[in-house]
């Protein structure tokens, strides 16, 4: 196949006699066609391919691993439930008496803010926690972040 490309280009060259030109002419449309149909091949195997490199980059970009707390690292409530994660967190705010949430959260304090932050190491979530002021609004800042998660 190198060969024919030679001879199509040095012929191209030339360009004398009509004979030729139509010749070379027909000889560079199959050889075009056969290029360009490679190119097609190529480029949908090469944008199928970097498409999903591209969306995979993208979403490892934006996602983050869920931690989980060790032991003593748990976040103990008021009521007894131990919490390890931002979806144990989320459960627990679902069904959250008042009374346990400000004891946790309240003018001095916010014990799941701060967990969040120190111990999960999600600071955006824990900065969005603390303007929370009830169970309600603080799940729903919690699920929202958690969509960012890989699980």
């Amino acid at each position: 196949m190198p060969t024919k490309k030679t001879t199509v280009k040095k012929t191209a060259a030339k360009k004398t006699g009509s004979a030729k030109k139509s010749v070379t002419k027909s000889v560079a449309k199959k050889s075009t066609a056969k290029k360009a149909t490679t190119k097609k091949t190529a480029t949908k195997a090469g944008k199928s391919s970097s498409k999903s490199t591209k969306a995979k980059k993208a979403v490892s970009k934006n996602e983050k691993v869920l931690v989980c707390a060790d032991g003593e690292e748990c976040f103990w409530t008021t009521d007894g439930q131990i919490l390890a994660d931002l979806n144990q967190l989320q459960m627990a705010l679902a069904s959250m008496d008042d009374s346990v949430f400000f004891y946790h959260v309240n003018e001095e304090k916010n014990d799941f803010a701060e967990w969040v932050e120190a111990v999960l190491m999600d600071f955006e979530c824990a900065q969005d926690l603390r303007k929370a002021s009830a169970p309600k609004d603080a799940r729903t800042v919690v699920v929202r972040h958690l969509r960012t998660y890989r699980i």
